[in-house]
């Protein structure tokens, strides 16, 4: 097997020399396209993207977890039912109300009660309620078609086909619905309540049509908040909320966990059972601040308990 010429003997005793003329030529050839350089911006011009407004959630220690929720920006709370998501909803309506803002709920299962709004300090002429209970297939955010039926037969504990049929007609109603709040560009908080939609049905909505809606709300005063089971919209949530409740007593102060016990001053709407904490944990954000920590808990008594 022969040496390479390259590595020869010859070749390392000559180095090979560049041409002083091919560094002329090159620089000519740069002058000679001014709008490729025009076309390249300077690190030193670059923009940095502001950071969001953020607005209160109306509970002070969920706001010390993310620093409130931030307008133009699209915000997940997930977590199993009984777990606080309803408390964080009224709670958010509740102070955005108070501040003067006109709000949209969406309600997919219709299981709002608004005397229990009401009563928690929401000023219900300042909300919209959607009631998202039934309607006729749309081509327009196609549900039906995301996955191929066969996914969903073999399953323990899958719903009948009406049952499904029904999760999924509400589902093509609420993002239909979605989509033309935001384009209306009027409203201070759109809340998008899937919390009642089967998790199956809730992940056969297209990550497209959360695309269109970070992209709706980019640059506008206006909260995009979406309760839910599981986390469904993927990298388009600038904030990611997981929430637990348990009947129990509020356990010590830990570096990594705060937890409070509400008091007189508790607020009505962040009060589910008698002795029943919650736990909001921190999953993801993508804003540009430093979290204190990632985990907060608060607690108190239902006001029917007292």
């Amino acid at each position: 097997m022969s040496a390479s010429p390259v590595f020869s003997s010859a070749a390392l005793g000559h180095p090979f020399i560049f041409p002083a003329r091919s560094t002329a030529a090159l620089l000519a050839r740069l002058d000679a396209m001014p709008k490729l350089a025009a076309s390249i911006t300077p690190a030193s011009r670059l923009n940095v993207r502001p950071a969001p407004e953020m607005v209160s959630s109306g509970i002070r220690e969920l706001d010390m977890l993310t620093g409130g929720l931030p307008r133009g920006c699209l915000t997940e709370i997930c977590g199993p039912a009984s777990s606080g998501r309803t408390s964080i909803l009224l709670a958010a309506l509740a102070h955005a109300t108070r501040c003067g803002e006109v709000c949209a709920l969406i309600d997919a299962s219709d299981a709002l009660d608004p005397a229990s709004a009401a009563s928690s300090g929401i000023e219900m002429g300042r909300l919209l309620w959607v009631r998202c209970k039934k309607t006729v297939p749309s081509s327009r955010f196609p549900i039906l078609s995301s996955l191929p039926e066969h996914n969903f037969r073999n399953s323990n504990h899958s719903e009948s086909n009406a049952q499904r049929r029904g999760s999924e007609s509400q589902l093509e109603q609420v993002m239909k619905v979605t989509d033309l709040l935001l384009q209306s560009n009027g409203f201070g908080m759109i809340v998008l309540d899937l919390a009642d939609i089967p998790v199956r049905s809730a992940r056969r909505i297209p990550l497209a049509s959360w695309f269109r809606f970070r992209r709706a709300i980019e640059h506008t005063p206006t909260v995009l908040l979406v309760l839910e089971q599981q986390p469904i919209a993927g990298s388009c949530s600038s904030v990611l909320l997981k929430v637990s409740g348990v009947r129990s007593k509020v356990p010590e102060k830990k570096s990594s966990v705060v937890s409070c016990q509400l008091s007189a001053n508790r607020l009505v709407h962040t009060e589910l059972l008698d002795e029943f904490e919650i736990t909001a944990e921190l999953l993801r954000s993508r804003l540009d601040r430093k979290q204190p920590q990632s985990v907060v808990s608060f607690s108190g008594k239902a006001a029917w308990a007292s």
